[in-house]
């Protein structure tokens, strides 16, 4: 089925960008409000939502702001009501909630792991059970899950990350293969470290050593992964379904 085109922002076509405080997420959530979307901000911290949401109107946009933590299903059904709300059913979400933490595996401990999969894999399985049903109802819509190259090749002191990565973009695939023929289209992006407060919280160490194995030898910006994002949320996309697209500064060629 072919992507409608964008509608202007008087009657903009709604988002939810979960993660959108800052980083990769405020990113994504400024660039799709340019490109006609009226942008639902979730962020753990009401006051970094709201923060971005004043951004996007400023710059003449349309965004409301919600606290949320996307592992509570009270939570998720809390964001998506307020995005039906603000703006009528979602025709795009970006699953990009997420966390960093670092540690040798024998290090490891069960609540870290479990807190890793509960922001990553089940927030993403949450909101995607929560827009999906009026997509496929609709015959139309677009998700977006950002994983990460550690998904794909891995990184040292981060199993739990990188497991957590990886499983979104098993989850991609599998739910493009079910949905795409529907009218939806799923897919996934994998950047490499970028520079973002989440990737700042990683050793000095950990970031000089990957910053050496990068062919591009240098992360990436927020906007650069957002530009990716942007792209397959657009109508010019509309024959990737279940791919991940890499913007990684050379770490991961396929």
């Amino acid at each position: 089925m072919a992507e409608k085109a964008f509608s202007p922002i008087s009657a903009p076509l709604s988002a939810i960008v979960t993660g959108a405080g800052s980083g990769i997420g405020r990113a994504i959530a400024l660039r799709i409000a340019a490109d006609g979307y009226a942008v639902l901000v979730n962020d753990l911290s009401e006051e970094r939502a709201k923060s971005v949401a004043a951004e996007i109107i400023k710059a003449g946009g349309a965004a409301a702001a919600i606290a949320g933590d996307v592992a509570r299903p009270e939570d998720v059904a809390a964001i998506h009501a307020a995005a039906k709300a603000a703006y009528g059913e979602v025709a795009l979400l970006v699953n990009n909630a997420g966390i960093a933490h670092q540690a040798a595996f024998e290090n490891l401990e069960l609540e870290d792991f479990d807190r890793m999969f509960a922001v990553h894999v089940r927030g993403t399985f949450l909101m995607t059970k929560a827009v999906l049903p009026p997509m496929l109802a609709r015959g139309e819509g677009v998700i977006v899950n950002v994983a990460s190259q550690l998904g794909q090749i891995g990184g040292i002191e981060l199993v739990h990350y990188s497991g957590a990565k990886a499983a979104i973009i098993g989850m991609t695939k599998a739910l493009a293969r079910e949905v795409s023929g529907r009218g939806v289209r799923v897919n996934a992006v994998a950047p490499g470290p970028i520079n973002t407060p989440l990737v700042r919280g990683l050793s000095e160490e950990w970031r000089e050593r990957k910053k050496r194995e990068l062919p591009l030898g240098r992360f990436g910006e927020p906007e650069e992964v957002a530009a990716t994002v942007a792209f397959l949320a657009s109508p010019a996309a509309s024959l990737f379904v279940g791919q991940t697209l890499g913007p990684n500064s050379g770490d991961v060629m396929l």
